[in-house]
């Protein structure tokens, strides 16, 4: 073998190595979503699979079962994907750097990767990198140690307040249900408080759902209730109040809602999903005017006060859901999510399901 085809060799298994170190920091460490190729590649590889799976469903239950194990699976080939592109890279160096055949280059990389030290390397540059691929292997194995208890940390953060939200909301939730059994058990006042706690709410999913990405993924105990159709149950519900019902403006339902929007923006854009970042008061959104009129006669009869002047409560409505809309509708398909109204039962994955509506 000549010296360049060596060299070529060497930094070809140097690059492989250098795209799984960063894939790995960039996934796991990085406090901040960023789009890493090679996880996307790998996430998408292991989709494929579970959309078969769910396809194969005639119900929503059945496709839940499906799907409740694509973002465990997704998070453990992680780290599988990153070792085996670590053997391959440090197969590719030993070659290079020394005479060893290939079948021997990849059993000593592989005894140097998993510290099983049944290959011992005989020269002072094979013992380096011995030394180096086995500190990268247990980097990698330590990195999903430690990155699983944060992870099902914020998950349970999130699932607690989309089980509170049962309470009030019903299962699957409904922004009418909620303000209808909060007027009935005089919690209107409270709603305040209600608001205030979902905007930090949003301020975490923000955080979490793009630096944990994966998380995105992960499905609620209950198989009817999401942490998306949470966050459009709460949104609607705060855009219903400011909109339809006859009270004192609400600055925490507004604030909610923007606190909302962004949230949902950021989690679309990590996904790529596309929408106006600039949208006008009066531009269509998936809810109908129809269907709102229905829901102001669903709060009337429930008691709550609801105002005269349907078109102007629909333009304001329109003018609140238009910034969450499209991403909430979107992101909901992408992850497969329980039906709810004005959220997944209008997202292109709902069509074909048939679905237990519970009350």
């Amino acid at each position: 073998m000549t010296g360049a085809l060596r060299a070529a060799e060497f930094i070809g298994g140097v690059a492989i190595v250098v795209v799984v170190l960063d894939a790995a920091i960039r996934t796991f460490i990085l406090p901040r979503g960023s789009g890493v190729r090679l996880s996307r590649i790998t996430s998408r590889a292991v989709r494929v699979v579970f959309d078969l799976a769910a396809k194969a469903a005639r119900t929503y239950e059945g496709q839940d079962r499906a799907m409740a194990m694509y973002g465990p699976i997704t998070l453990l080939t992680f780290p599988v994907v990153w070792l085996i592109g670590t053997l391959i890279g440090f197969t590719l160096m030993f070659h290079a750097t020394t005479e060893l055949s290939w079948r021997f280059s990849a059993r000593i990389s592989g005894s140097a990767l998993l510290t099983l030290g049944f290959a011992v390397p005989r020269s002072g540059a094979q013992v380096a990198l011995v030394f180096i691929e086995a500190a990268i292997g247990l980097t990698l194995i330590a990195l999903l140690i430690a990155y699983l208890p944060t992870m099902y940390g914020a998950f349970s953060r999130r699932e607690i307040a989309v089980t509170q939200l049962s309470v009030l909301a019903g299962s699957p939730p409904s922004a009418v249900e909620l303000l209808i059994r909060a007027h009935a058990a005089q919690l209107t006042t409270r709603l305040e408080s209600h608001w205030a706690a979902w905007e930090l709410w949003f301020v975490e999913l923000e955080e979490t759902h793009t630096s944990l990405a994966t998380l995105n993924f992960f499905r609620s105990p209950n198989p009817h209730r999401s942490w998306l159709t949470a966050s459009g149950t709460v949104l609607d519900a705060a855009a219903l109040q400011l909109a339809a019902i006859d009270v004192p403006y609400s600055p925490g339902a507004a604030v909610c809602i923007r606190s909302g929007f962004t949230a949902l923006r950021a989690i679309a854009d990590f996904f790529g999903v596309r929408y106006d970042h600039e949208p006008a008061a009066d531009d269509p959104i998936t809810v109908t005017y129809e269907e709102f009129v229905e829901v102001c006669d669903r709060l009337t009869a429930g008691g709550c006060a609801v105002r005269t002047d349907r078109e102007q409560a629909w333009r304001d409505y329109r003018g609140w859901r238009v910034n969450y809309d499209t991403p909430l509708v979107t992101l909901a398909g992408l992850i497969m999510a329980p039906f709810a109204p004005w959220i997944s039962d209008r997202s292109i994955a709902r069509g074909r399901l048939r679905h237990r509506r519970r009350s």
